[in-house]
C-alpha cells in the first residue's frame, strides 16, 4: 500500500524537540536554556503594533479577501527596497506576497516540479525544504559541503540529470550560519542558467548579514528573472511570525503559475500582516539596523567564547546570522546527547541529523545552535554549561 504524502516525510524537528521538553522540570538556579528555534520570542515594535490595531479597527479590507499575489502597496515597497539594497531594478510584478516564506519556497517547487522531478539542495538542509519536497514526490539530491560548509559547484554540476529542475541555496545559511560569497552564488546562478535550470535563493536572514550592501549582483544581471526565484521572509525582519508574510521575487510569468498554487491553499495573504510589512518597510529601518547590530554583537559573543568549548574538543564549523553550527566530541550520536542536554544541562538544541539524510554519520556529530533569543551573557551561559557537560554512563 502507498505511503500518504504526510507518511513519506518525517516530523517536524521543532515538534518533535518540544516534545523532549514536555513534563521535564528544570531547576530553579538552571532554567532551560533554548536554543533550538531561530525565531524572535519577542513582539513587534510598539508603532507596528500600534498600525496593526488601527488597520483591524478602521481598514475594513484588513478583514476581508484581497489580491492572490498579495497588496500592491506591499509588492511595491518591496520592490522598491529590493532595487536600493541590490543596485538593481526590481518591479511590482515582479514580486508575490505569500504566507510566510515556507509557503514561497511550496508555492516555487509547485510551479517548476512535477513528481519524480530532482532539486540540488546542499545538507545540512533546512528541514521545511526538505519535507516539502517529499510531500511533492520531489527528489532532493544532497550537495554535501566541505569544511568550509560551502557547496561544490563542480559536484553540484556532475549532479544534473534530466530530471533536475532546480538548485537551492540559502545564505546566510540556516542551519549553518555561513554567508555564501558572491562569487559562489553568481557561479551557482550561471551554471543553473547555462544549463537551463532555476535557481531558488532563499535570503530569509538577508537583514542579518554581516556584509554591508548586496552580497551579489544576482538582480543585476540581465534577465536575472528567467533563471531566480528569489525569496524573502518578513518574519525575522520585523517579528511577523505569527502573522506568516514572505515574498517572492522572479519572472511575472513564473508568478502566473505559482498564483494557482497560492490561491488554492490560502486564497490571499494575511492581509492585517503585509500592512504590518509595508509599514516596517517604511517606517522601521533604523530599528531593523539595531537589531542587526544586536544579532552581529552575539555572533561576536559565540566567536569570542568558543575558545571555552575548543579546549573540550568541540569545533565551530559555521557562524552567522542566527545560527553557530558545531561538532561535539562525545562517542554518542547527536540525538542521543540531545536528549540528555534537555534533562542534564537544561540546554534545547537540535542534532545535526535533524539537517542531514539518514544514515549520514558526520551529522551524528554536529548540532545547531540557534541564538535569536540568547544575548551575549545566555552564549556565556551555555557555552559554560556545555563544557561542564559529560554524557552519562549507559544503563
Amino acid at each position: 500500500m502507498n505511503k500518504s504524502r504526510t507518511e513519506a516525510t518525517f516530523l517536524s524537528p521543532i515538534v518533535e524537540s518540544r516534545r523532549w521538553v514536555e513534563g521535564v522540570t528544570f531547576p530553579s538556579d538552571r532554567p532551560l536554556l533554548n536554543v533550538s528555534q531561530a525565531a524572535p520570542a519577542d513582539p513587534p515594535p510598539l508603532g507596528l503594533r500600534q498600525a496593526l490595531a488601527e488597520a483591524a479597527l478602521n481598514q475594513d479590507d484588513a478583514h476581508l479577501y484581497g489580491a492572490v499575489l498579495g497588496r500592491e502597496e506591499l509588492r511595491t515597497a518591496l520592490a522598491v527596497q529590493m532595487s536600493e539594497h541590490y543596485s538593481a531594478t526590481v518591479s511590482a510584478n515582479q514580486i508575490g506576497i505569500t504566507s510566510g516564506c515556507n509557503q514561497a519556497f511550496a508555492a516555487t517547487i509547485a510551479a517548476l516540479c512535477g513528481e519524480g522531478d530532482e532539486v540540488i539542495i546542499p545538507v545540512p538542509w533546512y528541514f521545511n525544504h526538505k519535507m516539502w519536497l517529499d510531500l511533492s514526490d520531489v527528489t532532493a539530491c544532497p550537495l554535501q559541503v566541505g569544511d568550509d560548509m560551502l557547496p561544490s559547484l563542480e559536484t553540484a554540476k556532475a549532479m544534473i540529470t534530466p530530471r533536475t529542475k532546480a538548485i537551492v541555496l540559502v545564505t546566510p545559511n540556516n542551519p549553518t550560519g555561513v554567508e555564501y560569497p558572491e562569487g559562489l552564488v553568481q557561479a551557482f546562478f550561471d551554471l543553473a542558467r547555462s544549463k537551463g535550470l532555476t535557481l531558488i535563493v532563499d535570503e530569509t536572514y538577508r537583514d542579518f548579514d554581516s556584509r554591508s550592501g548586496a552580497p551579489h549582483q544576482l538582480f543585476q544581471t540581465e534577465g536575472w528573472e528567467q533563471t531566480l526565484v528569489h525569496l524573502y521572509s518578513f518574519s525575522k525582519a520585523y517579528r511577523l511570525t505569527g502573522h506568516r508574510v514572505g515574498a517572492i521575487a522572479t519572472s511575472s510569468a513564473r508568478l502566473y503559475e505559482m498564483e494557482k498554487f497560492l490561491d488554492t491553499v490560502t486564497i490571499c495573504p494575511s492581509q492585517l500582516g503585509q500592512i504590518g510589512a509595508t509599514w516596517g518597510i517604511h517606517n522601521l529601518q533604523d530599528w531593523l539596523g539595531g537589531e542587526r547590530e544586536e544579532i552581529l554583537a552575539r555572533k561576536q559573543a559565540i566567536l569570542d567564547g568558543f575558545p571555552t568549548l575548543e579546549a573540550k574538543g568541540w569545533r565551530l564549523l559555521g557562524c552567522g546570522a542566527y545560527f553557530a553550527y558545531v561538532e561535539h566530541p562525545f562517542d554518542l550520536a547527536a540525538e542521543e546527547i540531545a536528549k540528555q542536554l534537555v534533562t542534564e544541562a537544561s540546554i534545547l538544541m537540535l542534532p545535526g541529523t535533524m539537517f542531514m539524510p539518514t544514515g549520514d554519520k558526520t551529522a551524528e556529530r554536529q548540532f545547531r545552535i540557534a541564538f535569536a533569543n540568547v544575548d551575549a551573557a545566555g552564549i556565556s551561559e551555555l557555552f559554560g554549561r556545555l563544557a561542564s557537560f559529560t554524557p552519562p554512563n549507559p544503563s
